[in-house]
């Protein structure tokens, strides 16, 4: 079993900064991928930005300058510091992970309960 938990969300006003926390545990063999997707309502779920294990990094043009993703691989842990927030990144977001715990099944995504932010004008 694997558990992604994050934390960090909250109520921001527009010019302000988050910082997202998910941490992944139970049986982890390797982590390729870890990084975070948004659902605004009524909208389709992206991607926000990503991190492989190398530290090569990928970020939604609507994000970038903006969001650094950043992770602890000996810590199984990924962070989103969100700077400069608008009313548009207010949404849910969801910390994703590409994990391999060792079994037959190799890598599988995980992703975590979604953590709300939400940025006033």
């Amino acid at each position: 079993q694997v558990q992604l938990v994050e934390s960090g969300g909250g109520l921001v006003q527009a010019g302000g900064s988050l910082r997202l926390s998910c941490v992944a545990s139970g049986s982890i063999f390797s982590i390729n991928v870890m990084g975070w997707y948004r659902q605004a309502p009524g909208k389709q779920r992206e991607l926000v930005a990503a991190i492989n294990s190398g530290g090569a990094t990928d970020y939604a043009d609507s994000v970038k300058g903006r969001f650094t993703i950043s992770s602890d691989n000996a810590k199984n842990t990924v962070y989103l510091q969100m700077n400069s927030l608008k009313p548009e990144d207010t949404a849910v977001y969801y910390c994703y992970a590409h994990i391999h715990s060792g079994t037959q099944y190799g890598f599988v995504d995980y992703w975590g309960q979604g953590t709300q932010v939400t940025v006033s004008s």
